[in-house]
């Protein structure tokens, strides 16, 4: 005799803390994407449309992320579904400070009113708040679901397994920065630091896709020796990145150490540069903790199907 359809849904997707969270992601996003398309506009740049983007994938995920929790059809999946969501909430939250801080704001909202009137202005501030709140929401989920003491969790919840979605992010800022006129073929040196990126940013891909599906026992290395492994070289590569970079682009010999007068605001490779040195430390920084913090905690590679 089959089961009560009521046993089917699940009520905690609602009526819990991390269902809250959710709720709320998906209620300041629609009103975000509804805000945009209706007066707040998004057009002027590819900016504009980047953010817009990043606003619609995160809502749609949610949606289907909701969805499959409230029917439990993620048992269904193929994948680590605990895995999965965090670390895509860590994504969400890292997309959404870069839209809410760095983004939209700065290119689209202003003090003044524009000549078709103030309501533009004010729906664009609208979006502002609404996705800063957004961003409060993912970050919500991401400490809802994080590893506690005496709780058994997925990889991806660990302080190691965030920093990896981080370490990616960075990552991609360091590769946009890097096709926005970095001239870095110019050197073999700075091509080896290009070489450098996107070997670390391959690995850390394959470690969350491998979690997130749940296929790290098809390693033949035990998944944490690997992990740890990995992040040792990540460490000893960015730390020759990190020095290397600098050098090539800014000492006198080989590059500038000032920024050039006549180089154009949003377009100059000085600037670009500058955004890869910077991210360089900041991602080894992340490695360097990943490290330290990937020796304290014990690897779970499987877990019980809700």
């Amino acid at each position: 005799m089959s089961p009560q359809g009521g046993q089917y849904l699940n009520k905690a997707a609602v009526f819990s803390s991390l269902g809250a969270a959710r709720l709320s992601q998906l209620a300041l996003g629609c009103s975000v994407v509804a805000m945009v398309s209706h007066s707040a506009g998004y057009s002027g740049g590819s900016y504009g449309v980047f953010c817009m983007a990043v606003w619609c994938a995160c809502f749609g995920m949610t949606t289907v992320v909701f969805f499959l929790d409230a029917t439990r059809l993620h048992a269904c999946l193929p994948v680590s579904w605990d895995n999965l969501t965090v670390a895509f909430a860590a994504l969400a939250t890292l997309m959404y400070v870069c839209d809410s801080l760095g983004g939209y704001p700065v290119y689209f909202v202003r003090a003044e009113c524009p000549y078709g009137g103030c309501e533009v202005r004010n729906f664009r501030i609208a979006v502002t708040v609404c996705s800063i709140a957004g961003s409060l929401a993912y970050g919500a989920e991401v400490i809802l679901s994080r590893a506690k003491p005496g709780r058994v969790v997925g990889y991806m919840a660990t302080v190691s397994g965030l920093l990896k979605v981080v370490q990616g992010f960075v990552a991609c800022i360091i590769f946009g920065a890097l096709a926005n006129g970095t001239e870095y073929s110019r050197h073999v040196a700075t091509i080896y630091c290009v070489v450098v990126y996107a070997v670390c940013f391959a690995m850390t891909t394959v470690v969350v896709i491998l979690t997130v599906s749940g296929r790290t026992g098809c390693l033949k290395l035990p998944f944490d020796r690997f992990v740890v492994v990995y992040t040792l070289l990540a460490v000893l590569l960015y730390l020759s990145a990190s020095v290397v970079w600098p050098v090539f682009c800014f000492d006198r010999k080989y590059g500038s150490p000032e920024r050039p007068s006549s180089c154009p605001r949003g377009r100059c490779p000085w600037d670009s540069k500058v955004v890869v040195a910077v991210f360089s430390f900041v991602n080894l920084a992340l490695y360097v903790a990943d490290l330290v913090y990937s020796q304290r905690i014990r690897f779970v590679t499987q877990q019980p199907r809700v």
